[in-house]
């Protein structure tokens, strides 16, 4: 049977001094999935984009900042991460460069710089917790991981580097 995941992106916005890190508190939808979650911007690729335009096209709807620099981080396969069940894979950038100053916030909640040591005091998924550390970690390789999830619960976690 083939796979057919949601396609999309992931990113984490760096202050031009790198020590902080620009996130969406998702408080804006009673029915959001991730509400009262942290999370990075992004979202799903439309046909015709590649993975990179689909970032740049999120950051700027999202934020109103242009990607001018980003590095690809990883990419996570997240079976059955979403809310009926259904299979993600994400594509996971830092964006280190932009130009524009970012909005306070959007349709799906509030932007906040937060410092990058004070992440994990953030409320957030329980996988991202896994991941974040690699996300900014000084290893150039890549990482590529699976993370499956059940009834919102993560199940387990493994990557590996290239």
């Amino acid at each position: 049977m083939p796979y057919t995941p949601i396609v999309a992106t992931l990113g984490y916005v760096l202050s031009p001094d790198r020590s902080e890190v620009l996130m969406i508190h998702r408080n804006a939808r009673p029915d959001d999935l991730h509400l009262g979650k942290y999370n990075g911007l992004g979202g799903k690729m439309e046909a015709g984009e590649d993975i990179a335009a689909c970032m740049q096209r999120e950051i700027l709807e999202e934020a109103g900042i242009v990607c001018e620099s980003m590095r690809l981080r990883g990419t996570l396969n997240w079976p059955g991460f979403g809310k009926h069940g259904e299979d993600w894979l994400g594509f996971i950038f830092v964006i280190d460069g932009y130009r524009g100053e970012p909005h306070r916030g959007n349709h799906e909640g509030t932007l906040e710089w937060v410092r990058r040591d004070r992440l994990m005091e953030l409320p957030m998924w329980e996988g991202d917790r896994h991941f974040l550390p690699l996300v900014f970690d000084d290893d150039p390789r890549p990482f590529h991981g699976v993370m499956p999830y059940r009834d919102g619960r993560m199940q387990s976690w493994s990557y590996t580097r290239l």
